[in-house]
């Protein structure tokens, strides 16, 4: 037990050297606040509803504060402080998938922590931008420090985005946000002057692949013995019919209703779908074989936005079709033309133009690189990124 004994002191330790970097804001429910800075707090803005409030210190200070500026996509608010004179929190290395995390709240009623786990990269594309902890969500959390086995600050908590789940904003965007709030009261949103919508399209080596069949059309075994083993009637493999060796209509079933193959390897599923017998995953169950969780293709239910095939889907690839350009936008100036397939941003798949939309507002005034389709040629484009 001196292993276990040992593991748990430094997790206190962890709890008590990072407790002593974390205050309560005194909002309208009281919440959490992160010293990432000289007199300078981040915290959850969606209980700010003044532009000043007070907070709590770990020594018993109460402090009046200002709100410097608000983000509503991340719900960070920024808290200027006079005389706090507290240490900041540093971000950290970069936590690992499978690493414990610490989170450390300060509600009125004093320091309070929860175990979780880093179980995911932090989410790009849609709905991108927030950790999922894993740990337990207490009241007064929000605000509060995401930290590492190190005590490296991992994200900056928030209760109030999903009911009963604690999740993060990653320590970089948060730390970025308190930047740009603190010198300019906000955070600037990207913007291309595009609309977009998605579509799918061959890939090039499978528009060349035909099926080959000797210039015939392909053998059916019910056209050379429509009343053989297949049954005497066109829908007779289905298993149309009443209870019985017989249909409804009084006509024989086929060697594929009901009997030895009805319930065998390949059972009907739900939805009518056939299906191998169940197994692996529940999620699984009623999709054929090659059938995964965006549908049939060639990469058998591979995870198309995370496998060596990402952005491709069912019968080909994924892009954004560009369909209007505002005119002097920054997509007009990098010369993008209306018909153009874009193909990624960054190296990140572009699927759904929520997904560009998420992506570019944080590239505000950078310049980023677009690949594209153009007249069945990819290529790639610099596109400056414009502000508002």
């Amino acid at each position: 037990m001196t292993n276990f004994s040992d593991f748990s002191n430094h997790l206190a330790d962890a709890v008590e050297q990072a407790a002593q970097s974390v205050v309560t804001v005194l909002a309208h429910h009281p919440v959490s606040g992160t010293v990432v800075g000289e007199d300078v707090v981040l915290t959850v803005a969606h209980t700010l509803h003044a532009d000043e409030t007070k907070i709590l210190t770990p020594d018993g200070r109460e402090l009046s504060a200002v709100v410097a500026g608000r983000d509503p996509s991340s719900d960070l608010a920024l808290l200027k402080v006079e005389g706090l004179k507290m240490p900041a929190l540093s971000a950290s290395a970069g936590a690992r998938v499978g690493e414990l995390l610490l989170a450390v709240g300060r509600p009125m009623r004093g320091p309070q922590a929860a175990l979780g786990l880093m179980n995911s990269e932090p989410q790009v594309g849609l709905g991108r931008g927030w950790l999922q902890t894993g740990a337990a969500p207490f009241r007064g959390v929000s605000g509060g420090a995401l930290l590492d086995a190190r005590g490296g600050l991992v994200g900056v908590l928030n209760a109030g985005i999903a009911r009963g789940t604690l999740l993060a904003v990653p320590a970089e965007r948060a730390l970025k946000v308190a930047a740009q709030l603190g010198e300019a009261g906000r955070v600037p949103r990207g913007y291309l002057g595009i609309l977009t919508q998605p579509v799918r399209f061959p890939a090039p080596e499978a528009a060349d692949q035909q099926p080959e069949t000797g210039g015939q059309e392909p053998h059916d075994p019910r056209q050379s013995d429509p009343r053989g083993r297949w049954g005497q009637h066109p829908f007779a493999e289905r298993g149309f019919g009443g209870r019985g060796p017989e249909g409804r209509d009084g006509r024989a079933r086929g060697a594929w209703g009901r009997g030895a193959w009805a319930r065998g390897e390949w059972s009907r599923g739900e939805r009518g779908r056939e299906r191998p017998e169940r197994g692996g995953l529940p999620e699984d169950w009623g999709r054929p074989e090659g059938r995964g969780p965006w549908g049939r293709g060639p990469w058998h239910g591979e995870d198309l936005r995370t496998g060596p095939h990402r952005g491709e889907g069912r019968g080909g690839r994924l892009g954004l079709t560009v369909i209007r350009i505002d005119e002097g936008s920054p997509a007009a100036a990098a010369g993008l033309k209306v018909g153009d397939i874009l193909l990624a941003l960054n190296d990140l798949p572009l699927r759904h133009p929520n997904e560009l939309l998420s992506q570019i507002r944080d590239y505000a005034g950078e310049t980023v690189q677009i690949r594209l389709l153009r007249a069945g040629e990819e290529q790639g484009v610099a596109v400056k990124v414009g502000e508002r």
